[in-house]
């Protein structure tokens, strides 16, 4: 066995000996030089290849290119010959071997064949693994190459190799950072778990101890009770002893030393104390009035065995298959389409780390399986968001990974819809007559609802025709004045009945089933509520157009939250109309009175406006996030882009109030009060 020096692989010498091993131009080489260097770097005289006559100089150089060691005058002759001169001459030192090592170039090779001396090796057998030059006989008919050529393969080959290393050094080198990324994960892991440990057991401490003091306290309490207690009857049952002996004394002292007469007078008056002594005895307890004992209870065996057991050290990582996902609603053509996704443990326990490898990709079931990669952004908290545009429209799978293995629900069907052109919205493709529509609303089946000054809502199929007729004239249950708005989610309806100052909710084939508020300024009542939408969490959003506000309910009616108009400032507005929500939740608020766009959170704040509408009242917003905008005294229908810049105009309107967008295809409907109409404008896609 011998070790290479170039690849340091161990290797058996086959049946032949070294003669036999493949050529090794460059290990040759490397021999050549080693062999020079150590002769520079040793202690012996090295003797110079050039001196002749007789002449035995000691070399003091090499030069580089003849690989000659040279004495001084040898030296001297070569620095000064036109011909040599430009050639490398190192000295025999350290240094200089270093210098031979780095200078000293391969010398042109030639064949060893007799006769073949002076030719070069400049052609490859494939068949024997040899270098061989020209004239090679032995080599007829084997397959033969020139070395330049194969010189150039082997080069891109390794120019190839040296890209593929790169890039798996640069894999490795990520792994490596992600590890020591980890290494530092695991130290702050361990140091928030000691933390946590500490914190707990001090938690324990301190509550064993304020349990101590607790118990203490009691013992101390209820000891000095007794204490006090038996004290007192104890004083008590002296007081006794000292009435009587101060009697008896003054009794014996009686019959010793007085007179008859002395006690016949005071003789009444001894017994007479005495026996009300007696009878005070008589009538108390000579009983101690407490016990001594005072028992204590300290359960330990369940703490003790529970201490034993608290706490737990657990080593988690995230499990694909229990990682969930959530995405926009709508993807889109040139949109950019956000997956939000969470590790998780195998136990369903949110995993609060990053830098798990999350890929996303959106493929096509059309257009020969085109795929979308997705940019990934780890937020290092366990959460990561995937961004992904799709580029065509059609049917596609979501496809989410984490360490190559699919998360929950993946892969996912998902309907990528083109973009619309809302620029083209110019002419009505349908008309539909109605007598002073207020608002219209669209069902998912694409039913039109429209509520109308007739004090009801009118129900159209959708060619125009109409269905039902919901409600009439009345403030009783069912029954509406001036319905200015209505929404419709599933088979449930909403109507802000204005007049009546409260909102009614109706099954969609008109059958009453709730309503809440009245006139008012208060919490929950109204002043002309001329709105209702309904949110993702079926919160109802109404807006109290007379109190200058917008009111926040649950699905049954009960307040939750005010969004307040007056007053002055940014978030300020009056008689706001029309509301709707974008695709992140935010509250669109038509204020009629401010001419403007308000925009809310959810929350109730302030976040930005948009637009200068002549009295706005109608509010729709797409999924993209573009704004529907209908302006009673502008005559027109204005459309923003999700920045609020407004893009296109369609005019010639009588006196629009409500705008609603069709679900499925995204039709836009106005109703004009003027014109006493409703009208549908399709969208090109």
């Amino acid at each position: 066995m011998f070790q290479c020096p170039i690849c340091e692989q161990n290797t058996s010498i086959p049946v032949g000996g070294a003669s036999v091993l493949p050529q090794n131009l460059h290990l040759g080489f490397e021999v050549e030089v080693a062999g020079y260097m150590s002769k520079m770097t040793s202690n012996s005289e090295v003797c110079c290849d050039k001196c002749v006559d007789g002449r035995n100089g000691l070399a003091v150089v090499i030069c580089c290119m003849c690989r000659q060691f040279l004495c001084k005058h040898d030296r001297d002759h070569h620095s000064s010959s036109r011909k040599l001169s430009k050639h490398k001459i190192v000295g025999l030192d350290q240094e200089g071997a270093r210098q031979l090592h780095t200078t000293m170039k391969p010398r042109d090779h030639y064949c060893s064949q007799p006769n073949h001396e002076d030719n070069k090796l400049n052609f490859y057998c494939e068949t024997c693994s040899l270098l061989v030059c020209l004239h090679a006989v032995t080599h007829n008919g084997h397959t033969m190459t020139d070395i330049s050529t194969l010189a150039k393969t082997h080069q891109m080959e390794i120019s190839g190799a040296l890209e593929d290393a790169n890039e798996v050094v640069t894999k490795l080198t990520g792994a490596i950072d992600e590890n020591n990324r980890m290494i530092e994960q695991v130290e702050i892991s361990k140091r928030n778990a000691f933390l946590a440990i500490n914190q707990a057991f001090e938690i324990l401490q301190q509550t064993m101890e304020e349990r101590k003091k607790t118990l203490l306290s009691e013992l101390e309490a209820i000891s000095l009770s007794k204490t006090t207690a038996l004290t007192l009857q104890k004083e008590q049952f002296e007081k006794m002893v000292g009435d009587i002996g101060h009697y008896t004394d003054m009794a014996s002292q009686i019959l010793q030393t007085h007179t008859d007469h002395e006690i016949v007078a005071l003789g009444g008056l001894i017994p007479t104390e005495l026996q009300a002594t007696f009878r005070r005895v008589q009538t108390i307890s000579l009983t101690p009035n407490q016990y001594s004992n005072i028992s204590v209870s300290v359960k330990t065996d369940d703490l003790v065995r529970h201490l034993s057991k608290l706490g737990e050290i657990s080593v988690f990582f995230p499990s694909p298959s229990s990682c969930k996902w959530i995405s926009t609603s709508v993807a889109k053509v040139g949109t950019r389409y956000h997956v939000k996704v969470q590790s998780k443990t195998s136990k369903g326990e949110e995993y609060p780390h990053g830098g798990v490898e999350v890929k996303g990709e959106m493929r096509s079931k059309t257009h020969n399986g085109a795929v979308v990669y997705g940019e990934v952004e780890d937020h290092r908290d366990g959460t990561y968001t995937i961004t992904l545009t799709p580029q065509t429209a059609g049917p596609h799978q979501l496809l989410i990974t984490m360490d190559g293995q699919h998360v929950q629900n993946s892969p996912n069907d998902l309907d990528v819809r083109p973009k619309r052109d809302y620029h083209t919205l110019c002419n009505a493709q349908q008309v539909i007559q109605c007598n002073r529509p207020y608002c219209v609303a669209i069902h998912d089946n694409g039913d039109i609802y429209v509520g109308s000054n007739d004090h009801c809502i009118y129900e159209f199929d959708q060619t125009g025709q109409l269905k039902n007729t919901i409600g009439s004239y009345g403030s009783g249950d069912g029954q509406f004045s001036h319905p200015f708005g209505i929404s419709i989610k599933g088979d449930v309806l909403y109507v802000a009945d204005g007049g009546n100052h409260r909102v009614q909710k109706l099954t969609s084939s008109g059958k009453f089933l709730h309503k809440f508020g009245q006139y008012g300024s208060g919490q929950g009542q109204f002043y002309w509520p001329v709105s209702v939408i309904i949110d993702s969490n079926n919160k109802l959003i109404v807006s109290d157009s007379g109190n200058h506000r917008i009111q926040i309910f649950n699905e049954n009616g009960g307040w939750l939250l005010t969004i307040d108009g007056k007053g002055s400032g940014n978030h300020s507005f009056q008689s706001p109309w029309g509301l709707a929500l974008d695709p992140q939740g935010n509250i669109h608020v038509a204020a009629e009175g401010s001419n403007t766009i308000k925009v809310f959170s959810k929350e109730g704040v302030y976040v930005r406006m948009y637009g200068d509408p002549n009295g706005p009242r109608g509010l729709a917003i797409d999924g993209e996030g573009y704004s529907f905008v209908s302006e009673n005294s502008g005559y027109c229908l204005s459309i923003y882009d999700p920045e609020g810049n407004k893009i296109h105009t369609v005019g010639n309107l009588k006196n629009p109030y409500g705008t609603a967008l069709d679900p499925r295809d995204g039709s836009v409907f106005i109703a004009d009060y003027g014109a006493n109409t409703v009208l549908k404008y399709c969208v090109n896609i």
